[in-house]
């Protein structure tokens, strides 16, 4: 039996994505598709009569149905899915424990317990690879196998300059500066200003260097406007 585990997709349904889980019995998804329309493709990606099993991550605020957490049982392994490691309880019962939220492939037997991070599958944040994971679950073995996608994105930002540019944005949005009042004045594009706005939210105690590593390659390939 396989079984696809991937997490954050942040809007994007790859069709790679999509190829991989139609050959699945089941699919795991650790939070964070920050959007309905995604889930549903997801949804839609999936053969009939297999099972999804999904939480909410800190950026599905547009769900109020996804549980935190969910512990359940597959072909005699117990599974537990949560969005962010830190809030897995001290003493989890479980085989195989799933989460999300850093965007790093991490694979882990500890005490018994097969701990799992896909990474993530969605939009590339820098230096990190897109990836996911399929469990190949043969009566009592389990074998996780990595998969890593390629991407053709280019960025073209001056890294060294980024930050300083990130900075200036929480500046403004922190003195009450609107997103188009910030893109006028700086000359930058809506989508990359956005973007910073959406993680400071979610990561209120990030600086600037911290926030340049979150951002998404997709909104950030040309970020001055013309």
């Amino acid at each position: 039996m396989k079984i696809a585990v991937i997490s954050d997709t942040h809007n994007l349904i790859r069709p790679d994505v999509a190829e991989r889980i139609k050959s699945c019995d089941a699919v795991i998804h650790a939070g964070d598709f920050c959007c309905e329309k995604a889930f549903n493709e997801l949804k839609d990606s999936i053969k009939p009569g297999v099972d999804l099993f999904a939480v909410r991550g800190n950026n599905d605020k547009w769900s109020t149905e996804l549980p935190e957490h969910i512990s359940f049982e597959l072909w005699g392994k117990r599974f537990y899915v949560t969005h962010k490691r830190s809030d897995l309880p001290k003493d989890v019962e479980a085989d195989i424990i799933v989460c999300g939220h850093s965007h790093r492939f991490f694979e882990e037997v500890s005490a018994g317990k097969l701990y799992l991070n896909p990474g993530s599958c969605g939009r590339r944040r820098f230096n990190l690879p897109i990836t996911m994971a399929v469990l190949h679950i043969d009566n009592t073995k389990c074998r996780v196998e990595k998969i890593e996608f390629e991407d053709n994105n280019i960025v073209n930002i001056p890294m060294k300059n980024l930050p300083r540019t990130v900075k200036s944005i929480m500046e403004r949005l922190d003195r009450g500066y609107s997103i188009d009042e910030i893109c006028s004045k700086l000359r930058l594009k809506k989508d990359f200003v956005t973007e910073i706005a959406r993680i400071k939210v979610t990561h209120s105690t990030a600086d600037e260097y911290a926030i340049v590593d979150k951002i998404e390659v997709n909104n950030c390939r040309d970020i001055k406007s013309k």
